[in-house]
């Protein structure tokens, strides 16, 4: 089915953004005031036309790759990191002030997709308790490495640039009585050099990523398997995929597509010598 059946719905939605008030300008702030409910029903409407099965990739790249989709996509791109990040912040501030923590990440908006991503990223390396994974990108909620130690038992380390980010997910941790088994250290792709691990995952949203991949590249060997988080077909409406230019000097093994409403694809690499 054509694409373009969205091309009105999606100019919609970017005008109904752009109402709330100039993103690029104002950043997150143009829509701190807005009900989280509203916001979620406009992430409603644009994750139905991201998981719209009937469009194959060569479809979507019509309206991914056309100049005039260009503002809109921007600042649907734009508010879907904006809502990632709200819901994650929300939620973090809800475990520390909640009698019981466990049940209230539960209620997370994403939880029962991490369920479905974590098991397509298990079919891509063996996670067990006898290894240490590294999060790049790991974010104020850091539920990737809540689910690998809870469900295979790895120990796991979450890197995040924010400080201040990096010291609320300690809380969670904390609080949910998993910071002995999930270390969070403070810093971008770099701190890899001084971290002993078996396996690597970037973050879909970690940026930039020519820059995160060349870097990866110069600490990591040929043996250790890193995974990476991206965006195909339609999905790619939510945020930017990684392009075959950014790991360059990596083989890519293998690559697995959401299933559900799990929104993204999970790449496994290795670094080529």
């Amino acid at each position: 089915m054509s694409c373009w059946k969205y091309w009105g719905k999606l100019e919609e939605i970017a005008n109904k953004l752009s109402s709330y008030g100039d993103l690029d300008k104002y950043g997150d702030s143009a829509l701190d005031d807005v009900n989280i409910e509203e916001i979620i029903e406009i992430l409603d409407d644009v994750e139905i036309i991201a998981h719209d099965k009937t469009i194959d990739f060569d479809s979507a790249k019509h309206i991914l790759d056309d100049e005039k989709m260009n503002k809109a996509l921007k600042l649907i791109r734009k508010f879907y990191v904006y809502v990632g990040a709200r819901l994650e912040t929300e939620n973090a501030l809800k475990i520390l002030e909640s009698d019981n923590p466990t049940e209230t990440l539960d209620s997370f908006h994403f939880y029962d997709r991490y369920i479905g991503l974590i098991e397509n990223e298990s079919q891509l390396v063996r996670f067990n308790k006898d290894k240490t994974f590294v999060f790049l990108g790991s974010g104020p909620l850091p539920l990737t490495l809540i689910m690998f130690n809870k469900v295979y038992g790895c120990k796991c380390i979450g890197i995040e640039m924010q400080e201040n980010v990096a010291e609320l997910s300690r809380k969670v941790l904390k609080r949910l009585g998993l910071d002995e088994d999930i270390e969070i250290v403070v810093g971008n792709e770099k701190v890899i050099e001084n971290l002993d691990y078996d396996i690597l995952m970037v973050a879909a949203l970690a940026e930039p990523k020519d820059r995160v991949f060349a870097n990866i590249w110069e600490y990591v060997d040929e043996n250790t398997p890193v995974i990476y988080r991206t965006y195909t077909g339609m999905r790619a409406i939510l945020y930017a995929p990684v392009l075959d230019k950014d790991t360059r000097g990596f083989h890519k093994e293998v690559m697995v597509l959401p299933t559900g409403n799990t929104n993204n694809t999970s790449v496994l690499i290795r670094k080529i010598s």
